[in-house]
Formats: C-alpha cells, structure tokens, sequence
C-alpha cells in the first residue's frame, strides 16, 4: 500500500483527471484523448481497491453476490495444466490479475470502456500531461472497425494522404480485428522519428493501400480566421483549454471586420473539452437555452447544459452556417446541434461521426486506471449524437481528389447559402 504523502498525491491525481469525454482516440501522442473532457467531482482512489481487486482476494461481494467458484476453479486448473514453451515468460499473479480484468471490462462489449495496467495508465498521464508525440490524427470505433475520423491540419497523418473514414485493417502488419480503441492507439504510437505502418482500405478503392506514417511532435492547431466575400471564416480546429481564448479574439476580429455573415468550420474538429463547447455556443445562444442534455440512463435525471448568455449581441451575426463531416465528433457536434436545433445556424457538408459516449477516467491504487462509460450526449431536442451524427441541410462531398487539389466545394456552397444565391441541384430540387 502506499504511505500517506502518496496517497495525498494519488487524491491530487485523481483530482486533476476526473475527466468525462467520447472516449475517441486522439493519435498524437498517439494515445488515448477524451474528446469532450469535463472536470466534475472525483472518487477517492483508496474506495476503488475494493470494488475491483477484492473480488480476487476471495472476499465476499454482497452487492453482487457473484459465485467465483469457477473463475477459481480455472486458476488452479491453469496452474496445474498449463505447458509453457520454453519461450513463453512465466506469468505473473499480478498479470492474471490484470488480465482477469481486462477481460471483465471487455465483456460489457463498448470499445471505449477499458481497463488501463499501471504501463498503459502512464502513458496516459503523459498524454493528457501534453506531450505529443504521434502521428496526428484522431481514430474511433465505427461498424466494430477502427475508423479515422480526421488527421490534423499539417500533422504527419495528414500529409500521407490518409483521410476521413479510412478503415485501419492493420497496425504494423497485425490485424486490427477485435481491437479496442486503446490498444490500436497504443500500437499506433511511438518514438518521434520512427515509422508505423498502417493497412488502410478506403470506401471505393478495390483494394487496401499501406500508408508508412513517420511520427514527430504534433501542435494541435485551435483556431483560424479569413473572409472571403465579406464573410468572415473562423476555422475551429479541436476544443482545447484555449479554445474560448483564441474563440474571443476571433469574434473581436469578426466584430472588427464589419461583417454580419459568419461561418464557423467544424471539419476535421474531432472535439475536446465539453466546457469550451458550452462556452463558445454561450457567445451565440441566449441565456439559459439548452446547448446539450447528458442522459445517464433509464430512471435517472438529465443533467442539462445550459448558455451562460455571453452573446454578441449587436455585433451578433445575421446568418450562420456552420461547416460539418465526418471528421466533426463529440464538442463539435453538441456545438453544431445546439445552434442548428436552437435556428440559430444552417449545416452545410456531410454527416458528422456521431459519437455521444461520456466516460469517466478513475485511477486505482496499484496505478492502475478504469475508464468507463457512464453517460450519452444528446442534442437539445433530445436527439442521440451516436445515431449517425448530425445530418446537415444541405449536403455536399468532398472527394479525396479535390483535398489533394485544394477544391473545396464544401465551402464553396456555405458562402452560397449564407449570400443567398444556393440553388438546390435537380436531384434535391423536390425534397
């Protein structure tokens, strides 16, 4: 066990890694990132030890009442059957332990619920501590396969070619079949410098393609602005801790600009902290209107996010198009629905990834750390983010071609509808 001036520290830990997100694997470092972090109230790590390592010390679960007779039964049975090769290391108590489990976690069959070993649990910390070193792209779980769901502006990922709903069949020649998500990103990362090669098949291609990534230290880009026919563009790239900074020095831009057309840009934005969701959907919705609803299951209240009303006011854009695909997940899409849902802004691209899970990081004394889902985001009508994602009003591709040509038809169409001179194409003309 660990003296007091630990445990004081574990509490500090814990304190500081309360964190709710999706769950979607942010490969910069290339480990795991809570796209929609939320910091809220913890549990002591001390009160962890026994719900999940007393079940293995033989101690009686009255809440459960789980008869352990077998599990038993098969570690002795291992004990006395099991004919190691001579190459095989003989396994520790502490590794069937953590592989007893593991496998527990994984029976509740949602690959953003997992189990963290004390090596993985601090790779973690040094993630979440902003030491990026990766590839630059973030990857979630789609159909059971693992999907990108967008490389980075300018990151290693992006410059390879690879692309938004590419499937990875293959992490360095290992299949990727019943893989969770943080083990893909664990197989993913690596040194800066070093390369991993990933087996991609993409929608349409007739066959996989093997793209070599060499990884480097990834800056996650935040925000950007440019105008172009007197409307004024902020490109929002991830919903970081200093989203709402660099979000307020864009308004005071567009303010400044003259402008009353804005369009905001949410491709690409995989998500980030829930705060800085809510804050920036607060500088557009009026005070108290509903940005997003978390629901933690049947027979349990809703917690409503309401706008804290920091609104623009005069300076308030007349019309708004907000930019989505398949690449927008988590805080940009409680972003982009509660403005779409409240009529203060049109959807223009395509379906956005649709992922809406909520999980809870909670560090164990023995250094390991449980990650959990425990809540679904849903728009402010009640619509859940993981069925399908937000579908936008007008709906317009983009194809690999026109990224490697730097066509963007996406945008092209939202300065259309926000100058008023769209025309539906024929096919959609009678919808």
């Amino acid at each position: 066990m660990h003296d007091e001036s630990n445990n004081n520290e574990v509490t500090e830990i814990v304190q500081k890694r309360f964190l709710l997100g999706i769950g979607l694997a942010l490969v910069l470092a290339s480990a795991a990132f809570f796209s929609g972090l939320q910091v809220g109230n913890t549990v002591q790590a001390e009160s962890q030890s026994a719900g999940l390592f007393s079940l293995f010390a033989g101690e009686p679960q009255p809440a459960d009442e789980a008869d352990l007779e077998e599990f038993w039964r098969v570690w002795h049975l291992l004990d006395e059957k099991f004919a190691a090769a001579s190459s095989t290391e003989i396994i520790t108590i502490e590794e069937k332990l953590q592989g007893a489990i593991s496998g527990m976690v994984r029976s509740y069959g949602d690959p953003y619920t997992s189990y963290l070993p004390p090596s993985d649990a601090e790779m973690f910390d040094e993630d979440i501590s902003g030491n990026f070193s990766g590839v630059g792209m973030e990857v979630g779980m789609r159909n059971d396969v693992i999907t990108i769901i967008s490389p980075l502006p300018g990151t290693p990922a992006e410059q390879v070619g690879l692309q938004p709903g590419d499937v990875i069949v293959e992490i360095d020649r290992e299949s990727t079949e019943n893989m969770n998500i943080d083990r893909a990103v664990r197989n993913i990362r690596g040194p800066e410098g070093s390369d991993v090669t990933l087996t991609i098949f993409r929608e349409g291609a007739r066959e996989m393609e093997d793209f070599v990534v060499t990884r480097a230290q990834i800056e996650i880009p935040t925000v950007e602005t440019s105008q172009q026919e007197g409307v004024f563009i902020i490109a929002l790239y991830s919903f970081n801790a200093l989203s709402e900074m660099k979000m307020q020095e864009a308004l005071r831009e567009y303010v400044q600009s003259g402008s009353d057309k804005l369009i905001i840009d949410l491709r690409g934005n995989p998500g980030g902290f829930l705060q800085s969701a809510v804050a920036i959907a607060s500088y557009f919705l009026p005070t108290g209107k509903v940005v997003l609803r978390e629901s933690f299951g049947e027979g349990q209240e809703e917690q409503l996010y309401r706008s804290q009303g920091k609104t623009l006011k005069q300076f308030a854009p007349d019309e708004i198009v907000v930019l989505i695909d398949g690449g927008s997940a988590s805080a940009s899409e409680i972003l982009a629905g509660a403005l779409h849902e409240q009529d203060y802004a049109t959807l223009v691209g395509t379906n956005s990834f649709g992922k809406g899970s909520v999980q809870e990081l909670v560090n164990l004394p023995q250094g390991s750390a449980l990650k959990v889902t425990i809540a679904r985001w849903l728009t402010p009508n009640g619509t859940t983010l993981s069925a399908g994602g937000l579908t936008p009003d007008v709906i317009v591709e983009r194809t690999v071609e026109q990224r490697l040509a730097d066509e963007d038809p996406q945008l092209e169409t939202a300065l259309d509808v926000i100058l008023n001179r769209y025309v539906p194409p024929a096919s959609q003309a009678g919808e």
